[in-house]
């Protein structure tokens, strides 16, 4: 019989929606539907495992499923002890403590003796005793944000994505204390048939990763500056030039990253190139 991994992703949700854009991306098909718990891939070796985020990572330790994608928060959180294969570079945010607008508190160690609100003890119980605060930790479950105006806590310690929710309970942000992001985790005993179905989606992930860093360009370029035009363009190992039918001049083609993109196209421009194009790309294999 033909081994598949099974893959345990949030059943609903921004992280949902990303990891599965990913599987799609990665040429992965996920058939989804309205109330479904499990999918097996037509094109693929997975079974995906449709579950409550906070449920991945024991699962995923317990050999229930072999991979599973999560937040870092909430693995971290959960304790559970799987290995963390790739950072997915997605749902990214970040927790921090708030405390209200109308408090002077200015630094985390104006909550020493005070009550933080959160839904993270064990992420936050370790910041405090990192930075030697004494502070109540008093655990919830959900709307956190309210804590402080129903005189539940002083402070709050949540997740933070654009800040709008913290504005409109009348929250400050005092400290960033942890960043997140999704994470692709394993169970550590993946038998070797398994591994080699990881490796293949890493490869993939990897594909799909690299391409968005980088762009496509293609530029046309007078030939007595194709030195200098050349030299600005690294490409993965150098750029493809070829003739245009006009005497002369030539096609440049090569791949810039996007951390340094918008650096190069002026370089390009002041260098004598012309008619820049950018396109995105799908797929970079490396």
């Amino acid at each position: 019989m033909n081994k598949t991994v099974k893959i345990a992703i949030q059943k609903s949700g921004r992280l949902s929606e990303d990891s599965l854009n990913l599987f799609k991306e990665c040429g992965i098909k996920v058939e989804i539907g309205k109330g479904r718990l499990r999918s097996v891939s037509s094109n693929f070796p997975a079974e995906f495992l449709f579950l409550r985020d906070d449920d991945i990572p024991g699962y995923v330790e317990d050999g229930v499923a072999d991979l599973g994608i999560v937040g870092e928060n909430v693995l971290v959180e959960s304790g559970k002890k799987v290995d963390v294969v790739k950072a997915l570079g997605f749902s990214k945010c970040r927790l921090s403590i708030a405390v209200s607008r109308e408090r002077d508190f200015v630094l985390p160690e104006d909550l020493n003796g005070k009550s933080i609100a959160t839904s993270y003890p064990r992420i936050l119980g370790d910041y405090l005793d990192k930075h030697g605060i004494t502070a109540h930790i008093h655990e919830i479950s959900g709307s956190v944000e309210i804590a402080p105006s129903i005189g539940l806590a002083d402070a709050i310690c949540d997740i933070v994505s654009s800040g709008s929710t913290l504005l409109s309970n009348g929250l400050k942000e005092l400290e960033s204390i942890f960043r997140s992001e999704a994470v692709l985790i394993a169970n550590p005993g993946l038998d070797p048939d398994k591994q080699t179905i990881l490796d293949k989606l890493l490869f993939r992930i990897a594909s799909v990763q690299t391409a968005k860093d980088h762009k496509y360009v293609l530029l046309n370029a007078p030939n007595d500056k194709l030195d200098a035009i050349t030299a600005i363009l690294s490409g993965m190992k150098s750029p493809t030039v070829m003739p245009l039918a006009i005497e002369g001049w030539s096609s440049v083609h090569s791949v810039l990253k996007e951390s340094d993109f918008w650096e190069k196209i002026e370089s390009l421009k002041d260098a004598g190139a012309q008619g820049i194009l950018v396109i995105p790309i799908e797929k970079m294999v490396l």
